[in-house]
């Protein structure tokens, strides 16, 4: 969907004021800046291991923030995620972990743990706080030795390198060996990174970060425009994948498990576990406009969502929940176009015209 489609639904659903902030701040987020680390409360940082390469990336929210989750790929790996029901006890998290390194990367948010510690923070238990530090990876050991894969150290160290500063973005931390375009085999991939996005509305900030890894092929919504994903067989062309399924041309035999796009929607509005799930959940319609086909049996696609209350007052779900969409969105595509290309694996800016 294009911003000023978006607008004009918008107009329809959330008032006339609102509106015109949204006229006023519609800066084109793909292009032009903003990270989720515009949202008060919130601080990241990235561990990038270039031997092979991959790493971690990590949320932290340290005064806590309210969370909720919503998973939609078939091949998930996650980690804490059933404390964010709604129905469960705990009601904030201190921070969140994104790694690559498939199952072994969930080690990354021990990392995190003892950072925390270290700092007295984390839930009180009376003998002990307890950081909560729910986790989702993605599959990038197809690039590199895959003996090598991010753990607690890593974790631990992209905590050191935190900040409120603009997240770096492309190869890095848990983007930094994700591949995209992978329905027809590694042989036609490319690759893929990290991104983010943010942008304040009626008061409020709403950002995203999302670590690009996924089957399917990548379209720019305000052009829909393919800008990376599967290659001819030539390798010299991008190739759609969905186009080629609808011709009859069936795809490679693709390992389950093998991609996953994975991120963080963060707000500083005040939200309730509830409406923080279900802004995970309306926020992965920005992954639908970018990267088709998505939430396919080989991705683990899952968005967390937070809110710090920094901003002091509750927000209409609808507002939040519609921004973050597209603040994932821009995420994905910002993600893809600071891509550097690796050893057969070209990035966007190879197939520019």
């Amino acid at each position: 969907m294009k911003r000023r489609e978006f607008i004009q639904t918008a107009a329809l659903t959330l008032g006339g004021s609102m509106v015109n902030e949204m006229r006023a701040n519609s800066t084109d987020a793909i292009s032009t800046g903003g990270s989720i680390t515009d949202v008060a409360g919130i601080r990241a940082g990235h561990f990038t291991d270039t031997r092979r390469p991959t790493g971690c990336t990590v949320i932290l929210v340290e005064d806590g923030a309210v969370a909720g989750v919503d998973v939609r790929g078939a091949a998930p790996g996650t980690r804490e995620t059933d404390l964010l029901d709604p129905v469960n006890t705990v009601e904030q998290i201190h921070a969140i972990a994104l790694a690559g390194g498939s199952a072994f990367g969930l080690d990354t948010a021990s990392g995190v743990m003892r950072y925390l510690e270290e700092k007295q923070i984390g839930f009180n238990m009376g003998v002990a706080r307890i950081p909560i530090v729910p986790a989702a990876i993605l599959f990038d050991l197809t690039v590199g030795d895959a003996r090598i894969r991010p753990d607690a150290e890593a974790g631990y160290k992209a905590c050191k390198t935190a900040s409120s500063s603009p997240l770096p973005e492309g190869n890095v931390g848990a983007g930094a060996g994700a591949t995209v375009g992978k329905l027809f085999g590694m042989t036609r991939a490319m690759k893929g990174g990290i991104g983010t996005a943010s942008i304040k509305v009626n008061g409020f900030t709403i950002g995203a970060v999302a670590a690009v890894n996924s089957v399917g092929d990548i379209f720019d919504p305000r052009t829909g425009a393919q800008i990376a994903g599967a290659r001819t067989p030539d390798g010299k062309s991008l190739f759609n994948s969905v186009q080629a399924i609808l011709r009859g041309d069936g795809p490679a035999n693709l390992q389950s498990g093998a991609a996953t796009a994975i991120g963080v929607v963060a707000t500083d509005a005040i939200l309730t576990k509830a409406q923080a799930n279900k802004i995970a959940q309306m926020a992965h319609d920005g992954l639908a406009r970018t990267i088709n086909p998505s939430h396919t049996p080989g991705d683990g696609d899952t968005l967390f969502a937070l809110a710090t209350g920094k901003a002091g007052k509750p927000a209409r779900v609808m507002l939040i929940g519609a921004v973050a969409a597209e603040m994932v969105a821009a995420a994905v595509v910002r993600a893809i176009r600071a891509a550097k290309s690796l050893p057969g694996l070209p990035c966007a800016s190879d197939f520019q015209k």
